[in-house]
C-alpha cells in the first residue's frame, strides 16, 4: 500500500507552481487589475465572478463560493481525489512524488481504505448481475422498467443475491477487512452472538457516488416481499445521507456545464430519466432536501427543480422544500415547483409521455416565487382585508428568509402588491415575527446587581464562523485572519496560553495555525489553505481571505500582537467574572469577611485589567 505523501513536498509544490499558470491552461482567464478573472467553470454564469489572485496563490468564484488553492483547483476541475491531483501537479513541476511510512493510519487513510473496499463491493454487486444464477429476477426486473445494459452500465447498477453471507465470504478474508466492511456499513454485527451478515440482500443495488466520483454507499431496491422496499447504507465515516444526492456526480459528468438540476424522490426515477436522455436528475437519500443539499447545487448549477407527486404527501414536501429553499436563493438563482398527476412518478410519466413533452413539463414548472404566495394563500379570500393581512402575515417572515439582495428586494414588493400594505408596514409585521420567535430573557437578579461594583461582561461562544460579524468582536477570527494575509507575522507572537482554554469554535484553529507556523515560518498563504484543504477549517479560511471587514492594515504584526494581547486580557476578564458570579449567588450580607475581601480583590484586579 503507498505511503502517505509528506506535506512538506506538498507545500514545496505548491511554493513552485504559479496557480495562474496551473488554471490558465484550463481556463482561459484574462488580467483585471491585479488578479486574472474568468467565467466560472464550475457553475454556468455570463458576466465573470471567477478571480485568480497571484499573490495570494488562490481563486474564488463570488458567484458560487468556489475557492482555494491550485490543488485544490485541480481536485474539484478534473474530478480528482488527492493523490492524484498530487502527482498531476507534480509531473507538471517535474517532481517525483514521495511516500512516507507511517506508524499508525490517520483518519484520512482509514476513510481512503472504506472507499476502496466499497469500490470493491461495487465491482461484487455488478459481477453478481452478470454471473449469478439467480440474476434472471434482476436482470428481468430491470428490462421491465425499460433500463439497458448501457445505462446499468453508466450507473454500475448491481445485484446483491439472497443469502446472508455472500459478500462476507467474497470480501471479508480477514478481521482488517471485516471491519472495513462494518466501518462502510456493509456488514451488520448482530449484538446476541456478534454473528455478521450482509446488510443488503435480494436486492437490486445502486451505488452512490461523491462529487468526486467515489463510491460513499450503496441504495438497495428488494426483489422480493421484504421491508424496507427502500434500503440505504447507514451513516458511515464517508457518507452523511443529509448531504449527498443520488446521481449528481452522473449529472455533472454527463452535463460539463450543468444548467439545471431536477430533483425526483428515487433512484429508478433518476435512471429512468437518464436512460430518455434527462441526464439532468438527482436524488434525496431518505430524507428532506436540505438547505445544505442546496447549497451544494447551486455551486454546480444556477437553477433547480424540485419534482413532486400531485397527492397531498408531494404537496407537504414541497412545503418543506421551499423553506429549505429560502436561505440558499441569492441573486441569480432561481428554483421552480414541478407537481405531476396523482398516482404518476417521473420513471412512469416519462416513459408514458417521452422525453420531449416531460422537458417541456419540467419547464413549465411553477417558479419559487409563484409557488411561494400561491401555497400561503390557499384556502385565503384575497378579495377580503382579513385574507390580505393573514397573506402578510404568512408569507412576510418566509421572504425574510431570503438572502440580503434584489431578489428578496423584488419578493417584498410583490407582497406589497398583492396585499395593499406599505413595505414599512410589511417590515413591521417581521419585526414582531422576530421578537415573537425570541426566547424570554431570564429574570433579573436585583438584588446581585445591586452590590456589584463592576458588571462583567457575559462571556459569548461565537459561531464557527459567520459573514455577518464584526470582525473587531470576534478577536480570534480576526487574529486568524492576520496569519492568513502575513503567514510571516506568527514569527513575533507566542501562542496564548488562553487558547487552549478557551471554549470558543475557532479557537483550536488558531491554536493549530501558530503551531504550524512557529515550524514551517515560510508558509505561504496557500499553503495554509492547502494544509486543511477539504476540512471545515480549511472552508473558514477560504472565506476570511475573502470578506473585506477581515481585511487588515498595513501594519499586520502590531496589529496581531494587539489582538492577541486583546484575546488574552478578555479571557482573564471573564475567568474574574466568573469568580465574582460565584461569589454573588448569595446576598452580598450573607458573604463573610473573607468572601467579601476575594470579592473585592477579585473586582480590583478586573478593573486593571
Amino acid at each position: 500500500m503507498a505511503g502517505r505523501i509528506p506535506q512538506s513536498f506538498i507545500d514545496d509544490l505548491l511554493d513552485r507552481l504559479d496557480i495562474v499558470e496551473v488554471i490558465d491552461r484550463r481556463v482561459s482567464l484574462k488580467k483585471s487589475g491585479r488578479n486574472f478573472t474568468a467565467c466560472c467553470p464550475f457553475h454556468e454564469e455570463k458576466t465573470p465572478s471567477f478571480s485568480v489572485n497571484q499573490e495570494k496563490q488562490f481563486y474564488y468564484c463570488f458567484g458560487c463560493g468556489a475557492g482555494g488553492n491550485a490543488l485544490g483547483f485541480i481536485m474539484d476541475y478534473e474530478r480528482m481525489d488527492f493523490p492524484r491531483a498530487v502527482e498531476v501537479l507534480a509531473d507538471t513541476a517535474g517532481l517525483e512524488v514521495p511516500r512516507e511510512a507511517s506508524a499508525f493510519q490517520e483518519e484520512p487513510q482509514q476513510k481512503k481504505n472504506i472507499y476502496t473496499m466499497l469500490e470493491k463491493c461495487a465491482d461484487f454487486y455488478r459481477e453478481q448481475l452478470k454471473r449469478n444464477p439467480q440474476k434472471q429476477r434482476a436482470v428481468d426486473y430491470l428490462r421491465g422498467r425499460g433500463l439497458s445494459g448501457e445505462i446499468a452500465r453508466d450507473f454500475d447498477i448491481g445485484y446483491a443475491p439472497p443469502g446472508w453471507d455472500n459478500l462476507l465470504k467474497h470480501l471479508g478474508l480477514n478481521q482488517e477487512d471485516k471491519q472495513l466492511l462494518i466501518d462502510g456499513g456493509m456488514l451488520i454485527e448482530k449484538e446476541e452472538d456478534n454473528k455478521l451478515y450482509d446488510r443488503f440482500r435480494d436486492r437490486i443495488i445502486f451505488p452512490i457516488r461523491d462529487n468526486r466520483g467515489r463510491i460513499i454507499a450503496f441504495g438497495g431496491r428488494v426483489l422480493g416481499d421484504d421491508k424496507p422496499k427502500y434500503l440505504n447504507s447507514p451513516e458511515t465515516p464517508v457518507f452523511h445521507k443529509s448531504k449527498e444526492l443520488y446521481g449528481l456526480y452522473q449529472s455533472r459528468k454527463a452535463n460539463r456545464k450543468l444548467e439545471r438540476l431536477l430533483i425526483v424522490e428515487g433512484y429508478m426515477d433518476v435512471v429512468a430519466l437518464a436512460q430518455h436522455g434527462v441526464t439532468w436528475a438527482a436524488a434525496t437519500l431518505g430524507t428532506a432536501t436540505s438547505t445544505e443539499h442546496l447549497k451544494r447545487v447551486f455551486r454546480q448549477c444556477p437553477e433547480v427543480v424540485f419534482c413532486f407527486d400531485g397527492d397531498e404527501a408531494g404537496r407537504k414536501a414541497a412545503k418543506r422544500a421551499l423553506e429549505s429553499a429560502l436561505p440558499a436563493m441569492e441573486d441569480g438563482r432561481q428554483a421552480r415547483f414541478l407537481f405531476l398527476p396523482q398516482g404518476e412518478d417521473p420513471d412512469s410519466m416519462v416513459r408514458s409521455i417521452g422525453a420531449s413533452d416531460f422537458i417541456r413539463m419540467v419547464d413549465k414548472a411553477e417558479p419559487l416565487e409563484d409557488y411561494l404566495f400561491n401555497s400561503q394563500a390557499e384556502g385565503l379570500e384575497l378579495g377580503s382585508l382579513d385574507g390580505r393581512a393573514r397573506l402578510s402575515t404568512l408569507a412576510a417572515p418566509l421572504i425574510d428568509q431570503l438572502p440580503d439582495g434584489v431578489f428578496k428586494a423584488l419578493m417584498m414588493s410583490s407582497l406589497a402588491e398583492r396585499t395593499g400594505l406599505s413595505q414599512e408596514k410589511l417590515t413591521q409585521i417581521l419585526q414582531r415575527h422576530q421578537i415573537n420567535k425570541q426566547p424570554e430573557p431570564a429574570p433579573d437578579k436585583p438584588e446581585v446587581v445591586a452590590t456589584r461594583e463592576i458588571s462583567p461582561e457575559p462571556r459569548q461562544r461565537a459561531p464557527r464562523f459567520n459573514q455577518q460579524q464584526d470582525s473587531t468582536r470576534d478577536p480570534i477570527l480576526y487574529a486568524i485572519a492576520l496569519l492568513l494575509h502575513e503567514p510571516k507575522a506568527a514569527s513575533h507572537v507566542a501562542t496564548p496560553s488562553a487558547l487552549s482554554r478557551s471554549e470558543d469554535n475557532n479557537a483550536p484553529l488558531l491554536a493549530a495555525m501558530l503551531e504550524l507556523l512557529h515550524k514551517r515560518p515560510d508558509s505561504t498563504s496557500a499553503m495554509l489553505i492547502g494544509h486543511w484543504y477539504g476540512e471545515a477549517w480549511g472552508e473558514t479560511l477560504q472565506q476570511l481571505l475573502q470578506l473585506e471587514q477581515f481585511i487588515p492594515g498595513s501594519d499586520i504584526e502590531l496589529e496581531l500582537k494587539e489582538t492577541l494581547q486583546h484575546l488574552e486580557r478578555k479571557y482573564h476578564q471573564d475567568q474574574l467574572g466568573d469568580q465574582v458570579d460565584k461569589l454573588l449567588t448569595k446576598d452580598y450580607a450573607q458573604l463573610s469577611d473573607d468572601e467579601k475581601q476575594e470579592l473585592k480583590r477579585l473586582l480590583s484586579q478586573k478593573h486593571d485589567l
